[in-house]
């Protein structure tokens, strides 16, 4: 008797592990066929600091040397590689960069730190930081694309700065 009990708990335990995770593959599937509706992109209003001269030739993040007068910046948000839009919240210039550096510091509380060029064109080398809106340019996914899948529409022109909803796309 003591047997089948046994037998009949550890059935019970191995169906509740097997059930969650083929719940969560078919929540997965149905969210995959779902057309139309475009993940919505990580944006940051937050503080900006820039650095130029004294990291001039240090090595980054994606393993090349740190040049002050190219379009880069160091954030921890988005991976290595992905460009995004940099907004200066308190004169409204904008600039596109490229994420190319990890940092900066945590206990900082900033969002992004730009390349002395990037942070020129904002027009804040003065003032050390500035308020700023940070949207990616191109979706950052790092989930394959299925075989045979489907093209989907471009992002559908947006306001500069928008609600951090899913974008519906129309035909």
């Amino acid at each position: 008797m003591q047997t089948k009990l046994r037998i009949l708990g550890w059935m019970f335990v191995v169906s509740l592990l097997w059930t969650s995770p083929m719940s969560a593959a078919i929540e997965k599937a149905n969210a995959s066929k779902t057309k139309g509706v475009q993940a919505p992109r990580p944006r940051y209003v937050g503080v900006a600091s820039w650095y130029g001269a004294d990291r001039q030739g240090h090595k980054m993040a994606n393993g090349k040397k740190f040049d002050r007068q190219a379009f880069t910046a160091a954030c921890w948000f988005y991976p290595l590689g992905t460009t995004v839009r940099v907004v200066n919240l308190d004169n409204g210039s904008a600039v596109t960069v490229t994420i190319t550096d990890r940092g900066p510091n945590h206990r900082l509380n900033r969002v992004v730190d730009l390349s002395e060029a990037a942070a020129q064109q904002l027009g804040y080398i003065d003032q050390g930081l500035t308020k700023v809106f940070v949207l990616p340019m191109n979706p950052a996914s790092l989930e394959h694309a299925e075989f045979e899948a489907e093209l989907t529409a471009p992002f559908a022109d947006e306001p500069l700065i928008a609600a951090a909803s899913p974008v519906e796309l129309t035909n």
